[in-house]
């Protein structure tokens, strides 16, 4: 089943593109999250008519990728968005983002693939690799700000981001505390439950070597002393 992504999704694309996914994944996560929309004619034909049109903003030749990269050398892109305390973003900014913001800002076209940086998960300042053209590559700076406030000083967004790593690390700790805990409990009760099904142990067996009473050894011997059974 063919559908024009709404947002980047890891492992199937990039926001914008039609792709072809099955048609249980499409119906029961994409659809329902918004994350995609049917690809109907009319729809792959505006976007293919939006894609014909950024394309005549691309750079086509050495010097022209050369122009593009000094606009941006100046370009300062900036996202507001949500984060918590500690400057983690509820979401991130991707490459399509960054793509997307250039050709608002600029009208320039870039390569979302060319845009070299993963997702950006935290508030801070960032200088993000660009190639335009073949050995033709500008860093673009990046600001993430938290959304109705300030980036704080460098100094500060380290410290935030040590104090994350250090509450995740706890955090880690005491789950792998936890699961051992419940490793060994597990391993108890297996322990309890093998004791409890082994089998009780057999009486022993009366000794042979013993002569049973009235027996002839016994009563020869008997005869032989003088001395009758008391019995």
């Amino acid at each position: 089943m063919e559908v024009i992504l709404l947002s980047d999704v890891d492992k199937v694309g990039l926001r914008g593109e039609v792709v072809n996914v099955a048609r249980g994944y499409a119906r029961n996560y994409l659809l329902p999250r918004k994350l995609a929309e049917t690809a109907t004619p009319g729809r792959v034909a505006e976007l293919k008519r939006l894609d014909d049109q950024r394309a005549r903003h691309e750079a086509r030749s050495v010097d022209q990728a050369n122009e593009i990269a000094d606009v941006l050398r100046k370009t300062v892109l900036s996202f507001d968005v949500k984060a918590g305390p500690t400057g983690a973003l509820f979401g991130s900014v991707t490459t399509t983002d960054i793509a997307d913001e250039l050709w608002r800002t600029r009208k320039i076209r870039v390569d979302r693939r060319k845009i070299e940086t993963d997702s950006i998960r935290r508030i801070g300042r960032y200088a993000i690799p660009i190639q335009i053209f073949e050995d033709v590559t500008v860093d673009v700076k990046t600001l993430v700000v938290p959304e109705g406030g300030e980036l704080p000083p460098e100094e500060e967004l380290q410290a935030m981001e040590a104090a994350e790593a250090e509450a995740e690390a706890a955090k880690e700790a005491e789950a792998d505390a936890h699961r051992s805990e419940a490793a060994e409990q597990l391993e108890a009760e297996i322990a309890s439950e093998e004791t409890e099904e082994e089998p009780a142990p057999e009486p022993e067996a009366a000794s042979t070597d013993q002569p049973a009473e009235g027996d002839p050894e016994t009563v020869d011997a008997e005869l032989e002393s003088g001395e009758p059974d008391p019995g």
